[in-house]
């Protein structure tokens, strides 16, 4: 190991304080240092190659240093770094709005910037909360509609709004003093349904049920469409999130979908509630947006919502919210880089024969004892690791299995002569036992091929030494 990898190490040690991060463990280990990527891959301070099994936390597109969202920074910096969007606009966030509007499901029309998933979920719910309690008649019964439905193990980000709209314990309990109460509804997880025998979608009829009796409180109902990120890659049956829009609608209750991790082509479309022809109230985007560039989140809603805001000065139906980095220009330029990239070189398109081959590579895993389930949707894919196949039993949580797996991965080795190589490690990052696999959209098959045998040898290694 070289000088400059300890000294670096030893620094990060002494002043940084990681996210998700037991920061015991963290000082206790050799820790890997990312200096440059190129393509899909990532190097460290060693000099050492890593494919980008996650990109780079599910927000990585097309690749690492892409020439013309490169360019698209470069150019934008030579005219203005930033200017706030309080009373002023600018051309990159006027352009990116439009092109955002016409690439969304019909029916959304207006754009309002922020930073991060998590602030993007923060304006949706103030968004709908205000939005029925002016509207134009100032109903009471409007008014009352202060509620919002969500689901058990969701995710939405790790602000208090978005944390109050969470549902996994692990991440969500200990803030429980300061959350707002919501009417949680149970969520598929089908692996793990408690009557998987009879289900029969149980927990969609427990959740019309909810709705059907909290319709007049409801100001919406929040949902992650097709995949539970965080949660363990868990994924919804079809027509799912479909009955949820049709509830809504007949309910009058606001639908605000959380695209932050399914947006801009991860479930092999642009958006995931185009696989059941959706159009949602509010929807949340970020990570993708940019390609993985810079901070930038958008809340797109309708001229419907829109329009509950506008009156007289005086009637004070502003939105009062905003960042001081709303709309930041060079995120925009780069944005429109990768929606022109997405146009120019077909990304969804080339993108349906690589979730084919994950598809049909992930259900070889299965000749693995420790493989429990494989949820796969688009180009996300989770793999939950289990003791025992037959009985369903998890691995104790203090054992780590899922961590010990993709520091497994991180070594160089070579699958045989029949199989690919990979003369290089892979950057994997566990949810629990769950193993993640969101490679770049760029990731080509070759590679994709490499990415999975890997994945395959960590998972039998580490269950062969457990």
């Amino acid at each position: 190991m070289a000088y400059k990898t300890r000294l670096l190490q030893a620094l990060d040690k002494q002043h940084l304080w990681h996210p998700f991060t037991q920061m015991r463990d963290w000082m206790a280990d050799d820790n890997l240092i990312i200096e440059r990527a190129e393509g899909n891959y990532l190097y460290d301070t060693d000099g050492r190659k890593y494919l980008d099994g996650v990109s780079s936390l599910w927000c990585n597109v097309h690749g690492h240093r892409k020439k013309q969202i490169d360019a698209a920074i470069k150019q934008q910096l030579d005219k203005m770094a930033h200017s706030t969007m309080l009373g002023l606009t600018h051309p990159p966030a006027i352009k990116l709005a439009e092109q955002l509007i016409k690439i969304a499901p019909p029916g959304l029309t207006r754009v309002f910037y922020s930073d991060n998933g998590s602030t993007a979920m923060e304006i949706a719910l103030k968004m709908a909360f205000q939005y029925w309690q002016q509207t134009s008649d100032r109903r009471q019964a409007t008014r009352k509609k202060t509620k919002f439905l969500t689901f058990v193990n969701a995710y939405h980000g790790d602000t208090i709004g978005s944390v109050s709209l969470g549902g996994i314990d692990l991440f969500h309990a200990t803030y429980k003093p300061l959350l707002f109460e919501t009417i949680s509804a149970p969520a598929p997880y089908c692996y793990r349904c408690p009557d998987a025998r009879n289900c029969e979608l149980q927990c969609l009829a427990e959740m019309e049920r909810l709705i059907e009796k909290h319709r007049n409180e409801l100001a919406a109902v929040v949902i992650e469409p097709l995949m539970q990120g965080a949660a363990g890659m868990i994924s919804q049956p079809r027509g799912f999130i479909r009955r949820i829009r049709q509830l809504c609608t007949t309910h009058n209750i606001l639908m605000i979908v959380d695209e932050v991790a399914t947006g801009f082509g991860r479930t092999g479309r642009m958006f995931a509630v185009e696989h059941e022809n959706v159009v949602p109230d509010i929807m949340a985007v970020a990570k993708g947006i940019t390609g993985g560039y810079l901070p930038l989140a958008a809340t797109l809603t309708t001229e419907k919502v829109f329009n509950g805001f506008l009156g007289e000065y005086k009637d004070k139906k502003t939105f009062f919210h905003g960042h001081t980095y709303t709309g930041n220009p060079l995120a925009c330029a780069a944005a429109l880089a990768s929606l022109k990239i997405f146009r120019d070189e077909k990304v969804l398109e080339k993108l349906q024969p690589k979730i084919a081959i994950m598809q049909s590579i992930l259900k070889s895993f299965y000749k693995l004892n420790n493989i429990g389930d494989i949820r796969q949707t688009g180009f996300m894919a989770g793999i939950e690791l289990v003791k025992n196949r037959w009985t369903r039993e998890s691995y104790p949580y203090e054992a780590r299995m899922g961590h010990k797996v993709i520091l497994d991965a991180r070594r160089p080795r070579h699958h045989g002569r029949d199989s690919a190589a990979a003369p290089h490690g892979v950057i994997l990052r566990p949810l629990g036992d769950v193993i993640v696999l969101m490679p770049p959209l760029s990731i080509t098959i070759r590679e994709l091929i490499e990415l999975l045998h890997s994945a395959y040898h960590a998972i039998e290694s580490v269950g062969n030494h457990r």
